[in-house]
């Protein structure tokens, strides 16, 4: 439990805590939907049988259930109590909630048993639920959860829904300051954030598997980018009105001032007490270097000076890794984004533009682990969307 208490971001959260329910239980699949503006809202899912890597466009399905006695989940929300249920399609029909099929016949799925508990704090809060799905033998044949199953993991639920209250918590704040953004950047909403994290946290995951790197580490860092990269531009807070919500292209000396929402949105981080803050400051510094050395603001000496003047910029590997996947998230999600400025491309042209920059604009291999997760990558921009978004577009294989 206590490394669960130690991840900060919302997502990162969910999936461990559905990994280690699942573990208890011998369970090959799993979701949690979490109590969100009187609604269920779908916010996580695991299935072994169907994906062989958790990272995959479902994580980001968007769905959402009324908060009422009708489906298995909002029952268990409405009474706080679990449900064991050996067979979903035999539920008896005097049973208030019936099974949604619909997952099952669009992918081939065959959900049977079912353990589903709420997940509530010590304030009797409900904060979400959380469905096990097919407990497993030996042999690999799915059989009912016991009664030792549910006390089991009914127990880390409840202590699960104290750190999903705090990530939850913690995923507002970051929104708060967003929107104060917001006010003086038309461009810097939420859903904007949301997307460059989420890009950040997948891109990231993706490459460290192509690098072989241990899975406790990958944990770690993509709790850290996830919530890092929602920050990039926050040092726009400091840039004059005139600048940030001119309709239409900025002039050379106006850019010029913009630039330095790097050197601002570092600052804000001055005191690096945390791994979180040390990622941010990077990231709002070094989001807008290139891998070939021609980005800004370049190698300064003291980002804190009275005055502050742009050196030489960093190139490749002086990037740190972060600052390296975020320049990308940021400049995909700018390409197919409309702006007052500019049309949105199409999201075969903005990719046609990341491959041609790769070794130029972006690192080779952050663009490799971008276009490995492209079904991943377009469920993301679907699920955050503007409020008059245009539809995300396909961005399959």
């Amino acid at each position: 439990m206590e490394e669960l208490h130690q991840l900060k971001d919302l997502d990162a959260l969910l999936d461990a805590v559905l990994l280690e329910a699942r573990r208890l239980t011998a369970a090959e699949a799993g979701s949690i939907y979490l109590v969100q503006s009187g609604m269920l809202n779908f916010s996580y899912l695991h299935n072994d049988r169907l994906f062989s890597s958790a990272r995959h466009k479902h994580i980001y399905t968007s769905q959402t259930l009324p908060l009422d006695n009708r489906s298995i989940a909002g029952y268990v929300a409405c009474t706080g109590e679990p449900l064991l249920i050996d067979d979903v399609y035999e539920i008896h029909p005097s049973m208030p909630y019936t099974f949604n099929h619909s997952f099952d016949e669009a992918s081939g799925y065959r959900t049977k048993s079912l353990l589903v508990l709420p997940l509530k704090t010590s304030r009797d809060k409900i904060v979400g639920v959380m469905q096990i799905i097919n407990a497993l033998d030996r042999k690999g044949e799915t059989i009912p959860f016991t009664a030792r199953d549910q006390m089991v993991v009914g127990y880390f639920a409840n202590n699960a829904a104290a750190a999903v209250e705090r990530a939850q918590l913690t995923r507002e704040v970051i929104l708060r300051m967003i929107r104060m953004c917001e006010l003086r950047d038309p461009e810097e909403t939420g859903a904007h954030a949301n997307r460059v994290g989420a890009y950040a946290a997948e891109i990231y995951h993706q490459w460290a598997l192509n690098r072989s790197v241990p899975d406790a580490e990958i944990n770690k860092t993509r709790d850290l980018i996830r919530i890092a990269a929602m920050l990039h531009d926050l040092g726009k807070i400091a840039i004059p009105d005139l600048i940030l919500k001119k309709p239409g292209r900025l002039e050379r000396d106006e850019f010029a001032i913009i630039k330095y929402h790097t050197i601002y949105g570092a600052r804000l981080f001055e005191n690096r007490s945390s791994e979180l803050d040390v990622m941010s400051a990077e990231i709002a510094l070094n989001h807008h270097e290139r891998w070939d050395g021609r980005g800004y603001p370049g190698k300064i000496g003291n980002i804190f000076a009275e005055s502050v003047h742009f050196g030489p910029g960093k190139q490749g590997e002086e990037i740190p890794l972060a600052a390296r996947i975020v320049a990308l998230a940021d400049v995909f999600d700018a390409l197919v984004s409309k702006r007052v400025y500019k049309e949105s491309l199409l999201v075969e042209e903005a990719l046609a533009l990341i491959q041609e920059q790769a070794g130029k604009q972006f690192d080779p291999e952050v663009v490799a682990a971008f276009f490995a997760i492209r079904e991943v990558i377009a469920a993301i921009r679907g699920k955050y969307q503007e409020a008059a978004a245009t539809p995300p577009g396909h961005i399959g294989p």
